[in-house]
């Protein structure tokens, strides 16, 4: 890999150490336990694990909400944020230059990802509630990194796709291959297409662009982000603080002093337990514990995941197929009620659905988008973690061969 020249301002050297960082991850491809790959996003220069979560890093954000975004603040001079026209979800000219006054947090995103943009559109959605008023301060602002599907249609299905139709701060811009490329080379965010599955492979930096266009913040999306309710109000205090007449103002959702990073859910260790409440069923609620004795199947999932919808018949013609000796339990994630309600009962699954509104228990197993898979031994030790679908022939190898195989 060449990486860029080294530069004299320190933005733009953090930004290319980031780049390098995240293309040395996206490189590696590492097997866990049976068929279970799991990815780990790069720790960012600047990220302080051992600093008090009570310090404050920004005057409303505290070091374990720092953490929880992978924050690097940038301090004055500041940047100018590169500028770049190109054309949004509704088929008009979008320019970061056309936000001045407001606070933008920029993304780079994959419009035919169905996975980890996945939680990127839950957690602009939650941020937005958490802002109320203040929303009408603050653009998320998007690039599309897909330079195969660069069409306007790519993007605005996308956007409703996801659940962000309705958000009026939402901007998801798109342009020919060499505009998105150009767009992604001035803020050093590698994007590359894998050689064998063809699949988009590009950085998750948030960018956090404050009303004057000066770049004063750098953040990531990944496996913290399944967190909404912790992450989302990081993303939308973070984007206050850079109003002016704001800083420090507090938004909706949890303390930020809240936000103390979770222990990583490891394999062969004890999998992260939860009681959580059924779908639609007010007033039942499942345990994990309820299923030791068994091999257990917990499924992350969202009515606004294509890549969802489309597995569910699988899992459920698993369920079917191994009976009794294997549980399954469908966790619905930080999603619309009725939405999640409505194609429960379109797929006909018969298993458990449960719901974590917050994105608690998805911060746990630190899923890395949607849908995400997690098989758990009869003693509880947790054994996969598979980030995509699975089919029905894939899952009950999977569980015949851990079964054939136990550690």
């Amino acid at each position: 890999m060449r990486t860029a020249p080294p530069s004299t301002d320190p933005a733009t050297n953090r930004r290319r150490l980031i780049a390098a960082a995240i293309w040395a991850i996206a490189g590696l491809a590492i097997a866990a336990s049976v068929a279970g790959i799991f990815l780990v996003a790069p720790s960012k220069p600047g990220t302080t694990a051992a600093t008090p979560a009570s310090v404050t890093v920004e005057p409303g954000i505290a070091a374990a909400t720092a953490q929880l975004l992978q924050l690097d603040v940038l301090h004055a001079p500041l940047d100018n944020a590169p500028d770049f026209t190109l054309t949004g979800q509704d088929g008009k000219p979008v320019s970061l230059s056309h936000y001045r006054g407001k606070s933008v947090v920029l993304s780079f995103n994959d419009d035919q990802c169905q996975d980890l943009c996945t939680l990127l559109a839950q957690d602009v959605t939650e941020a937005n509630r958490d802002l109320g008023a203040a929303a009408a301060d603050v653009v998320f602002l998007s690039v599309n990194a897909n330079t195969a599907h660069p069409a306007v249609g790519d993007v605005k299905a996308w956007t409703e796709d996801h659940g962000l139709a309705s958000e009026p701060n939402w901007v998801f811009g798109t342009g020919t291959p060499d505009q998105l490329t150009a767009v992604a080379a001035k803020y050093h965010v590698p994007i590359g297409v894998d050689p064998q599955t063809r699949d988009v492979v590009h950085g998750s930096e948030l960018f956090f662009i404050n009303p004057a266009g000066k770049e004063a913040a750098i953040g990531q999306f990944g496996t913290e982000s399944a967190n909404t309710a912790l992450f989302a109000h990081g993303m939308a205090q973070m984007a206050v603080d850079l109003v002016p007449g704001r800083p420090g103002a507090t938004v909706g959702g949890p303390a930020s002093s809240s936000a103390a990073a979770a222990k990583p859910a490891e394999l062969g260790q004890a999998a992260p337990g939860f009681t959580l409440p059924g779908l639609g069923k007010t007033g039942t609620r499942t345990s994990l514990d309820g299923t030791k004795g068994k091999y257990t199947v917990v499924n992350f999932w969202a009515s606004t995941c294509t890549a969802c919808t489309q597995e569910m018949p699988d899992l459920q013609q698993a369920h079917q197929d191994l009976g009794s000796s294997t549980a399954f339990l469908g966790i619905d994630v930080a999603d619309p009620a009725g939405q999640a309600t409505d194609l429960a009962a379109r797929s006909g699954t018969t298993y458990p659905l449960l719901v974590d509104t917050n994105g608690t228990t998805a911060g746990a197993y630190q899923i890395s988008g949607l849908p995400f898979t997690a098989i758990i031994a009869p003693d509880g030790t947790l054994l996969v973690r598979h980030p995509g679908t699975f089919t029905a022939e894939q899952l009950e190898y999977v569980l015949h061969t851990l079964e054939n195989n136990p550690q």
